[in-house]
Parts: C-alpha cells; structure tokens; sequence
C-alpha cells in the first residue's frame, strides 16, 4: 500500500487485493462483515444504524484497545459497486472516498480522505497513515477467510 498526505489534507492510500470487486464490495456493505475489520488494530465496533445507501446514515461506536469509546457518525454520499463516499459528521471533518477497480485479476482499491481541515490533517499524520494500513490489513485478513 502507499500512502501520501499532502498540505491539502488528504491523505491517499491504494492497495491490490486477489479478490473479486463483489467480495471487496461485500465487505463495506455487509455490516456484520464491516463492523469485524473497521479501524485500526485492536478496535471493534458496535453499530447502532447502517443504512448502506446514497443518503443512508452510519452511527457507531469504535471501541478502543484502552476501553475508549469513540463516537462516529457518518452519512454515505455515494454508493456504488466501484465507489463509496463516506461523509463523517462528526469531529474530525472529513469525507472518505472509497473506489474499487478491477485489476490483475483482483481488486485494486483507492483509499482517499480528505479532511476539512489541513492544519488537522498535518497534525495527526502520524495516527493517520497507520491506522489505514492497518485497516486494510484487518479487511485483507477478512477476505481471506483468516
């Protein structure tokens, strides 16, 4: 995976994966799959709403490794086979943008956040870019049947 988190905030990541599109797809729009790989190492979840849809609502809780309870609400924009945009409202500000190609047999996914705040985003770099790779790395173990 590369990642690239730039002045405007975004921070941008990609990743092939040897599965279908439909499998990796499957594994946003399933809650009961998504809630066991969202977040970084260590997290789970708890969904109160998933209604994976344009306009539909995500509420959920991330559990921490240290018994922290994180709060997230999110709306999806867009919801397609080859793109999911995810609107986080709630503190930090930021709009997720998922898209799916197929490629080389696999999946090629671009992972690309942009947060509503740059100076933010420069800040918290250094849980950013870590925790995406482990977030992929969890959606990866899920695929594989691990």
């Amino acid at each position: 995976m590369t990642h690239k988190l730039r002045t405007d905030g975004v921070c941008a990541a990609s990743r092939l994966f040897p599965f279908t599109r439909d499998k990796v797809f499957t594994a946003f729009a399933q809650a009961d799959i998504l809630a066991t790989w969202w977040g970084p190492d260590g997290f789970t979840n708890t969904f109160e709403l998933f209604e994976f849809k344009a306009q539909g609502h995500w509420k959920f809780v991330m559990h921490g490794p240290d018994s922290t309870n994180y709060a997230n609400e999110c709306v999806f924009l867009e919801v397609s086979p080859t793109k999911i945009v995810i609107r986080h409202t709630c503190e930090p500000l930021f709009t997720l943008t998922i898209t799916l190609a197929d490629d080389k047999g696999g999946t090629l996914l671009h992972w690309h956040q942009a947060l509503d705040d740059p100076l933010l985003a420069q800040q918290i770099r250094h849980i950013i870019e870590p925790a995406n790779e482990q977030n992929l790395n969890r959606l990866h173990k899920v695929l594989a049947g691990a």
